[in-house]
């Protein structure tokens, strides 16, 4: 394959984003199902491209389909067996979505029986030459898809592969594609012409974003391009923003950073780098405005390309970039104390080594006795072979309190877990993908936390907001399963399961959540997040304090009061 692929489209009529959302789905079926395409014969990227242009030129339903039958029939004969193929069993959390081959409104009767024939026919081996299953864990890993890195944009041809390849392991190996909540009929549909006509490669890539948002699934970002995600730009206010009541809220003014014509040490502290000063903005300011548009407007416009599984990680990932945008002087209206304001505040870029960590735990040692009844222990920087020396230290506390607004430095559900347990205790069930069912979902034995050699006797109390995401979650659904343990703080990121990385034409690259995460009774975690036994959110009168109003809920769980 070279850097083109000969198909260059300026429009689409609706009869052609019928047919090509039709060949989305015939060219995935067969790529899962045909013995000559999942043994790795034929270079399936290849035969589309060879396909496309004689759908692209039919001029009506009836003769694209003939093309398809053609195509299908020179793939090669499929085996026949009396036994068919073996229907999925177990403990099923979904069954192939495959009934569309049966659709007489969708399919004429020479394609339809096609497909049918092929999926009647008996199964090859228990492999996939595009997918295979990663050891010990479980999920897909999708094998053999090239990324063309050098590929030129415009491409409608490679452009359209980007679009069929996702959207079929969506069908296929996502196993939250229900829990996504879309009609992905309707998806297809939508992006054919969005996607396939897409200008430039910055418009492709802003595509694809706006797909994958689909999903809702935080691990699904298109990793390769945020940098075009908006708001885009090199610079940003020197502040932190996060969503407190559903509004953005600066809760932190920086006092470093560079501007371009200086050091951090030739600046005063607190100056955004241009003489303007940051302590214009203040902890708790609601912004309302950016550079004359309404926020209310922005958060409009970006929601479409923030792949984000529910409404607290979206927040939490546009309140991480909200005040981006190109370097210089910006106009910022925001709401103090029930006044609005009007400021001039600039961009910066970064200092050096300059992060936003995001985090929302304790500042200080891993580990803290905040007064003889209450331990505290972050695991944003703990370290396995240190864990059970705290919880001895912690051991004639009234109550432990596990800070997971945050992502654990080290794995934590079976070498914290153990310490808070008496007994073997089950705290998820898995779903799993089925090679030889494609789109098959069926659940397996899940972990169980073993008693360690002693068990810390006090209150176990676990803090959790949206920064609270995947292993993180993962750990703190172990940890609750402690007895008696309490979950304090507001809705986490919902986003489980050991990822799956999906390579794009163009050198691009997203993800999907892997693996089916659910409570052992099989209630669900993606979207839902951690549910918090006790809700507790920082407020902006909190915020402008500088109180923890989420640790200190949890440190009245412990001491009551």
């Amino acid at each position: 394959m070279g850097t083109e692929s000969s198909l260059h489209l300026s429009a689409l009529s609706a009869t052609q984003v019928e047919n090509l959302g039709i060949l989305a789905r015939v060219w995935g079926f067969l790529k899962y199902h045909h013995p000559a395409v999942e043994s790795g014969k034929l270079a399936w990227d290849d035969e589309l491209f060879r396909i496309l242009p004689a759908i692209v030129a039919a001029q009506n339903k009836a003769l694209a389909q003939e093309a398809l039958v053609h195509w299908i029939d020179a793939l090669g004969p499929t085996p026949l067996c009396r036994r068919g193929r073996a229907a999925p069993s177990g403990d099923l959390d979904l069954m192939p979505e495959i009934a569309w081959i049966h659709d007489g409104s969708l399919l004429g009767p020479d394609l339809r029986n096609r497909l049918e024939t092929l999926y009647a026919s008996c199964p090859g081996a228990q492999t996939q030459y595009y997918v295979s299953l990663t050891p010990t864990v479980g999920n897909a890993r999708f094998d053999h898809e090239p990324a063309y890195p050098d590929a030129v944009f415009p491409d409608t041809g490679f452009q359209l592969l980007a679009l069929f390849r996702w959207w079929n392991i969506i069908q296929y190996w996502y196993p939250y594609r229900r829990v996504a909540g879309q009609d992905w009929s309707a998806v297809l549909t939508e992006f054919v012409p969005k996607v396939g006509l897409a200008r430039d490669k910055e418009a492709y890539a802003l595509a694809l974003m706006e797909l994958i948002a689909k999903a809702n699934d935080t691990h699904a970002n298109l990793w390769s391009s945020l940098k075009l995600r908006p708001p885009a730009g090199p610079c940003r206010m020197p502040v932190t923003v996060r969503f407190v009541e559903d509004q953005p809220t600066v809760v932190a003014v920086s006092d470093s950073g560079t501007n371009a014509g200086g050091s951090s040490e030739e600046r005063s502290p607190r100056t955004d780098g241009s003489g303007l000063p940051a302590a214009g903005l203040q902890p708790g300011d609601i912004l309302e405005s950016l550079d004359g548009v309404p926020v209310a407007k922005l958060i409009a416009d970006w929601t479409p390309l923030y792949a984000d599984s529910n409404d607290a990680a979206r927040q939490r990932d546009m309140g991480n970039g909200f005040t981006r945008g190109a370097c210089g002087a910006a106009a910022v209206q925001v709401q103090r104390a029930g006044r609005s304001l009007s400021l001039t505040v600039a961009r910066v870029e970064p200092g050096p080594g300059e992060k936003v960590s995001g985090f929302h735990d304790r500042p200080g040692d891993t580990f803290q006795l905040l007064s003889p009844d209450v331990a505290y222990l972050k695991l944003s920087t703990v370290r396995a072979a240190d864990v059970a020396g705290y919880l001895e230290r912690a051991k004639h506390t009234k109550g432990l309190i596990v800070d997971l607004r945050n992502y654990p430095s080290a794995s934590m559900p079976f070498t914290l877990g153990p310490l808070l347990v008496s007994a073997a205790t089950p705290f998820a069930a898995f779903t799993l993908p089925d090679l030889e069912n494609p789109g098959a979902f069926r659940f397996s034995a899940g972990p169980v936390i073993a008693p360690g050699p002693f068990r810390y006797p006090g209150k176990v109390v676990l803090l959790v907001d949206e920064v609270t995401q995947s292993q993180a979650e993962y750990t703190a659904m172990a940890l609750r399963a402690a007895p008696g343990a309490l979950v304090v703080g507001s809705t986490t990121a919902g986003a489980d399961g050991n990822v799956s990385e999906i390579p794009l034409p163009g050198g691009l690259r997203t993800m999907i959540s892997g693996i089916g995460v659910f409570y052992p009774d099989h209630r669900p975690t993606q979207r839902v997040g951690i549910v918090p036994n006790v809700v507790a959110r920082p407020t902006r009168a909190g915020i402008a304090a500088g109180r923890d109003e989420v640790l200190e809920a949890g440190i009245r769980q412990i001491v009551g009061r």
